[in-house]
């Protein structure tokens, strides 16, 4: 028997060896970060510049790999199944934690279970914006037209199950009203459309809208956050505007595939932190209208548990589907 135990207890320790070898040489080659949408949206956006700054940091290559479609959640399949060595991360945004009450028929992937959570990387809120061919100047004479016109008005996302697709469905729930939903493959082709006036609103990231907001491409009546953005002080919350308890916060958080070593997930998050904490990486932030994250991996699991639990509720009192 004490035989039986030494053998096995040899074999573990052989097969630990290598991944704690890894461990301590990571980083040795180029890294990847999977971001699940189309280029041009906030989600790619920020992973460039954190892909950027982290290249710069450790020395080696850093490729951003988008792999867009069905709301973000072909991506996150992909990136479940790649090897656990901290050469494959994970670019998830606050949609991940709606699609498994989204997707009735399942998803590859358990977003708990699959992932080793490492950061929030930012958090931004979201702008509800126009075409400024609609006759609307205020989030008051949008619901007033949504009313008098049922059916006839289309709001854009990034796709089915993001988070632009429920801000959507929970402002249509929460006002009484009827919009036509048109999904996209990600921010950027929505905003083509929106500012073409194929569809005439959206509830978009503040990254992705901002530029078009800033230009007068498109016309922002209000924010999803209960607090007013620094980056839009004169735009009222959509809950300041009457939607008495409306609140979207859209979050970007870094993952690695789940057996990933413990020692690898605290070398990323060190270096994303002290990334954050870089001036010219606020500056960039900050002309996104986001904030900089940094919670320690446990609070983030933490975190993916009660907003995956939280948006559950989201979307069956909406009435939300991908249907």
């Amino acid at each position: 028997m004490k035989l039986h135990f030494a053998r096995a207890a040899i074999g573990l320790a052989l097969i630990c060896l290598p991944i704690a070898a890894a461990a301590q040489t990571w980083p040795a080659k180029p890294i990847t970060i999977i971001v699940p949408f189309v280029p041009g949206g906030t989600t790619d956006i920020i992973a460039r510049e954190i892909g950027q700054k982290l290249s710069e940091s450790l020395g080696k290559p850093v490729t951003i790999d988008n792999r867009g479609g069905a709301g973000g959640t072909l991506g996150a399949g992909i990136a479940a199944k790649a090897a656990p060595d901290g050469y494959t991360l994970f670019m998830a945004t606050i949609a991940h934690t709606i699609a498994p009450s989204l997707y009735k028929k399942g998803l590859t992937y358990d977003f708990e279970r699959d992932f080793a959570p490492i950061t929030v990387v930012a958090s931004v809120p979201n702008l509800l914006i126009v075409n400024p061919g609609l006759p609307v100047h205020s989030q008051k004479e949008l619901i007033a037209y949504l009313k008098a016109n049922p059916g006839k008005v289309s709001f854009g996302s990034a796709g089915n199950g993001s988070v632009e697709h429920l801000a959507g469905e929970l402002f249509r729930f929460m006002t009484g009203t009827e919009m036509v939903h048109v999904p996209y493959k990600g921010g950027a082709p929505m905003m083509i459309d929106l500012i073409g006036g194929q569809i005439q609103m959206a509830i978009e990231t503040s990254g992705s809208a901002a530029p078009y907001v800033r230009s007068g491409k498109v016309r922002a009546l209000s924010v999803s956050t209960f607090r007013r953005s620094p980056a839009f002080p004169d735009l009222p919350t959509v809950d300041e505007a009457g939607v008495k308890g409306y609140e979207v916060t859209t979050w970007y958080g870094l993952l690695a595939p789940r057996g990933t070593p413990p020692e690898v997930i605290d070398k990323i998050h060190q270096q994303i932190v002290a990334i954050l904490q870089t001036p010219d990486m606020k500056k960039r932030l900050d002309e996104i209208g986001a904030e900089p994250g940094g919670m320690p991996p446990s609070e983030f699991a933490a975190f993916i548990v009660a907003e995956t639990a939280k948006w559950g509720k989201v979307v069956r009192d909406s009435g939300a589907t991908i249907d």
